[in-house]
């Protein structure tokens, strides 16, 4: 659980399941591939959520991370940090018990959080999908 700061939060805290969903959708509307929500509890002290997602281009990169961190503020929810907007290949928006992850496209392959994660609990996320958020009951491992 994110803990109430006011540099950090406007009235009623939000949760991290939410703000993960919530990014999720941000860099959906920007037309984000294939975005994933990474459930970290119990595995790593550094997050309970990874938000993944990619762009074709450094372009687009940069506008998804801006738009991600636009549609949080309205919710009262600002980043603790953000690194690597400068080049753009991969912009990482720390929002304490979320991190999210904005790649571009190869950067992401070569990096492959994904495969590194693989015992995450994955929550599904789907643009056509009405109740984004719920978890995913595709198995995990093969």
């Amino acid at each position: 659980m994110i803990v109430p700061d006011e540099k950090i939060r406007l009235g009623t805290p939000v949760e991290g399941r939410e703000i993960a969903v919530r990014a999720a959708e941000a860099a959906l509307a920007k037309k984000a591939a294939d975005p994933i929500v990474l459930e970290l509890t119990g595995l790593t002290i550094v997050a309970d959520y990874f938000v993944i997602c990619s762009g074709e281009s450094t372009t687009q990169v940069r506008a998804i991370a801006e738009h991600i961190e636009e549609e949080l503020a309205k919710s009262g929810v600002k980043p603790l940090g953000i690194e690597g907007r400068t080049y753009s290949h991969w912009v990482l928006v720390d929002y304490g018990d979320v991190i999210v992850h904005v790649f571009e496209k190869e950067t992401r392959a070569y990096y492959d959080l994904e495969k590194l994660w693989m015992d995450a609990k994955i929550i599904d996320v789907d643009k056509d999908t009405p109740d984004m958020g719920r978890e995913d009951k595709r198995a995990v491992h093969p």
